[in-house]
């Protein structure tokens, strides 16, 4: 299966609560977080609504 690794790269100050709510479901913190997902509809839904602040690479 492939595998996404998505970087958190923006803040999540001031952001809408459910973009914060997304990017931690995602396993992103702060600012630098990597996480390696499973690419699949939800992970790509959940990258879709937050891709102004993420950083997405295939692996």
């Amino acid at each position: 299966m492939a595998m996404l690794k998505i970087k958190l790269v923006k803040s999540l100050n001031g952001r809408i609560d459910k973009h914060i709510a997304t990017a931690h479901s995602l396993g992103l913190r702060r600012v630098g977080h990597e996480t390696i997902q499973p690419d699949n509809a939800q992970t790509r839904g959940k990258i879709q609504q937050i891709a102004y602040l993420l950083q997405v690479s295939e692996q």
